[in-house]
């Protein structure tokens, strides 16, 4: 299978190439060139099968002519070797709990494959390699865990870009308590900036062929091909004939882009809700049929403050341009950050369960699109994607619900743990710099 580019569907690439290199070749996001249709009859075969066993069919439905159908059995059952419960909240709505990696965020699901089939590419290279990766929250955490290597030699370097003063005090300790290979940089800017300055980088031909860069944010096929395994896997928990309405807390819109590929393999929905906060771009091209990026404004559910998600031209891609055939599949709503408190407060207050700012948006989305259509719980169910542990955004669980929630070990191991990171200025030149320093280490 090829890979095709965006911005010119004639330009292609080989996975592995496309994996190793982030982009194509002209700055566009790459995409399988077909997607293969497994339909419903093959994946209900698929039922009662354990999250890695599921993951290795639907993967090697892509990459069957370029990994060995041992190795991936492999890279799937060490990269997904954590629970995925779905939680029912009520009789229309549960929650997929996507946060039970080492990270406690749904990153881990595509850092932790990517690592790895990353790593298998690279076996007969004698090159290094350097993933460049800008975080608005957890992508960085869940990239630096999965590639953190304390060999004295190590293959893959990470560099995460960082917004000063925009992730969670949790979130940031993930990312610079490790050390070694990972190399923390905080960017006096927004998540935006992080991410025009990855573009930037890895469209320049002289710092790419240098410093071997590629990307581990969902511009990177390889981080976005596991995010359909969880919707596919979830629907398999829900009775037969049942087709779930999904609600996805989005931001980038990879998570969501995810959703649409296991929707276009073969998997049966009713619809799916763009949960997004107060930086709706997406929700606002669903209405207006403009697409207007801006700059993105802070909020409670940080990882979601994107003014310029970069998926939009992928999903664009698989409806083919055509804002109708989307609108019939996608809804979007927006969730300010008092109607996103308050909806914490009320999940907890009803139901004794916490969720994190993300998942309430997700919630909220689903909520405002059950309340416009009819739809019986017992043919179109609400599956929430929950995508990072309540105790990352221990302010706002404290202003929600008067209360912190309890700290995950793996989160509170951080702790007393001393911290690495470098601050710069949001500009390729600058991160130029930390590249050349990195070279000389």
């Amino acid at each position: 299978m090829s890979l095709l580019s965006t911005s010119n569907p004639n330009l292609r690439t080989s996975i592995r190439e496309g994996v190793l290199s982030g982009l194509a070749s002209d700055g566009g996001l790459l995409l399988p060139s077909s997607i293969p249709y497994l339909g419903e009859s093959q994946l209900e075969r698929l039922r009662g099968a354990t999250f890695a066993e599921l993951s290795e069919v639907i993967l090697g439905a892509f990459l069957h002519e370029e990994v060995p159908s041992s190795v991936l059995s492999t890279i799937c059952a060490e990269s997904f070797n954590f629970p995925v419960p779905l939680v029912p909240l009520s009789p229309q709505i549960s929650v997929l709990e996507l946060f039970h990696g080492p990270t406690c965020a749904f990153k881990d699901f595509g850092a932790r494959f990517m690592s790895r089939l990353l790593k298998y590419f690279l076996n007969e290279s004698k090159d290094a390699l350097t993933v460049l990766t800008a975080t608005s929250g957890d992508t960085g955490s869940a990239v630096a865990n999965a590639f953190f290597d304390d060999s004295a030699s190590p293959k893959i370097r990470v560099v995460v870009l960082f917004p000063k003063g925009k992730v969670s005090p949790l979130q940031e300790r993930q990312m610079t308590t490790l050390g070694k290979n990972i190399h923390a940089i905080e960017v006096a800017g927004t998540f935006d900036d992080c991410q025009k300055m990855v573009k930037e980088a890895l469209q320049s031909v002289e710092l790419t062929s240098r410093h071997h860069l590629t990307s581990a944010n969902s511009i990177n096929l390889a981080r976005l091909l596991p995010q359909a395994l969880y919707y596919i896997y979830s629907y398999l928990l829900l009775p037969r004939g049942k087709h779930p309405v999904f609600s996805v807390p989005s931001g980038n819109l990879g998570n969501l882009t995810g959703g649409i590929l296991a929707h276009l393999l073969g998997m049966p929905i009713t619809h799916f809700v763009a949960a997004c906060n107060e930086n709706d771009v997406f929700p606002e091209y669903l209405s207006s049929g403009t697409f207007s990026p801006r700059k993105s404004v802070a909020t409670c559910s940080n990882a979601m403050d994107v003014g310029n998600p970069s998926n939009f031209l992928r999903l664009s891609a698989l409806f083919k341009n055509d804002k109708i055939s989307m609108c019939k599949t996608i809804s979007g709503f927006k969730a300010s950050d008092l109607e996103t408190v308050k909806e914490i407060r009320r999940i907890y207050e009803l139901f004794n369960y916490q969720v994190d700012p993300h998942t309430a948006v997700g919630v909220l989305g689903l909520r405002k699109f059950l309340t416009l259509h009819s739809l019986h719980p017992s043919t179109a169910p609400g599956i929430v994607l929950a995508t990072a542990h309540p105790a990352k955004f221990s302010a706002t669980m404290k202003e929600a619900i008067d209360e912190e929630p309890l700290v995950p070990k793996q989160l509170a191991a951080l702790m007393d743990l001393p911290t690495r990171k470098k601050e710069i200025s949001p500009s390729l030149t600058a991160l130029e710099v930390i590249f050349d320093g990195l070279a000389t280490d």
